[in-house]
């Protein structure tokens, strides 16, 4: 199959952009479309890069290739590297000013919250495990495998994911990315609607509830200063290149979790907990002596969205490269139930043992499910980027919970 027909007269990295530019484009008309009140929002940009990705990855890889190596998968990888960054980063600097005044309050609620998330996903995918093996699944070692890598696509972790690699045997990794492709399709969008069917169903007044989380951080919010700063640049790039730089060296920092050291098993914030740890220190303390280190609202607002688009094509379009060849339907629903089981318990735990209103118990839920592009729906949907704190909060508990999580199935069976 060619794309359009070969009518389209660019070739090489310019075919590349054009295919990012055509995806976002549809996407975005994608995501508009509203049923009854629920959209896919930014996530129909990831629908669509699916699509483009089960029909035209060849295309794509034909124009990226040169001197026999295949660049596409690489170039996918920056898109998608960048757009996290762009996101993360901004996400931090938004949440910053409110998030230790937020965590000083519900320190305790956050880390309880990621815990159940994390370890009703865990017991899920331990149930899968047993249930496959009642329906026939003599191997066990390639069940396992299969189901952690479900487990970390269920819950969208690329720290689980690359941790389950590792502890796996060099035979059983190819498993275990097979089933992050699988399961990571329902954890994007399942996260995604569930964050805006929940106001719905219990009819919630969105003005009450926004004030309600403002409640909880104003208070708490570091004092502004009042002295005249210098601005390096207008748009405040200087200061969100240098905090996404050190959250990127941050991110890559490896600690050794086994006593091989750094030749074992290793933990590392990655770049999505990096950026967001040295961007929500930016956002805090939004100075360096007279320096502004807090770039201005509409920049954030623009690479907030820009970034969490280009993640979606990169990640949509190679995993839909693999999605049909790959895909079998008993193990979408064990992803599916790895998705839907620590969101509901989640929520029920958030609203009826911790008492959280309903935006810091949504926003903590997308973070403990360290899903990035449910947190933009959800900000759209609260209509305010408060919720970002509550996500901010509950992610590094999630983080770290989910690798040890997905270690120790592996280990277990």
């Amino acid at each position: 199959m060619s794309l359009f027909g070969g009518v389209i007269p660019i070739t090489g990295v310019t075919f590349m952009l054009f295919c990012v530019l055509v995806i976002s484009a549809v996407g975005y008309a994608l995501g508009r479309i509203t049923i009854k009140g629920i959209s896919l929002g930014t996530a129909g940009v990831f629908i669509i890069a699916l699509v483009f990705g089960c029909l035209f990855y060849d295309d794509l890889s034909a124009q990226l290739v040169k001197d026999s190596v295949d660049y596409t998968t690489s170039a996918l990888k920056i898109v998608e590297s960048l757009g996290l960054i762009l996101f993360v980063t901004s996400v931090g600097f938004i949440a910053g000013p409110k998030f230790f005044g937020n965590m000083k309050q519900n320190f305790k609620s956050y880390v309880l919250l990621g815990l159940v998330i994390i370890l009703s996903g865990g017991l899920a995918a331990v149930g899968c495990i047993y249930l496959g093996r009642l329906l026939g699944e003599t191997d066990l070692e390639y069940l396992t495998a299969m189901v952690v890598g479900l487990l970390s696509g269920a819950l969208t972790s690329t720290p689980a994911f690359s941790a389950a690699k590792e502890t796996v045997g060099a035979d059983l990794q190819a498993v275990v990315s097979v089933g992050y492709g699988i399961a990571y399709i329902f954890g994007v969008i399942g996260v995604v609607l569930f964050i805006q069917v929940m106001p719905k169903l219990v009819k919630a007044d969105m003005a009450e509830e926004r004030a309600k989380l403002t409640q909880v951080s104003d208070g708490e919010a570091k004092a502004p200063y009042t002295g005249k700063l210098i601005e390096m640049d207008s748009f405040g790039l200087m200061a969100f290149a240098l905090a996404a730089f050190l959250g990127v060296f941050v991110g890559s920092i490896k600690i050794p979790l086994t006593s091989s050291g750094l030749d074992g098993t290793t933990f590392a914030l990655t770049t999505t907990g990096g950026c967001l740890l040295v961007a929500l220190v930016f956002g805090h303390f939004g100075r360096c002596g007279k320096i502004n280190l807090m770039p201005p609202n509409a920049t954030l607002k623009v690479f907030r969205e820009l970034g969490l688009m280009l993640f979606l094509i990169g990640a949509g379009v190679s995993g839909g490269a693999k999605f049909v060849e790959y895909f079998d339907v008993m193990y979408f629903v064990y992803g599916a139930i790895m998705t839907i089981v620590p969101m509901i318990l989640g929520y029920i735990f958030a609203r009826y043992v911790l008492k959280l209103s309903l935006l810091n118990n949504l926003g903590s839920i997308t973070g403990g499910m360290t899903s990035t592009p449910a947190l933009g729906t959800l900000i759209n949907t609260a209509g305010t980027e408060d919720v970002a704190s509550a996500y901010a909060a509950t992610y590094p508990i999630a983080l770290i919970s989910i690798v040890v999580v997905a270690q120790f199935i592996i280990i277990l069976f």
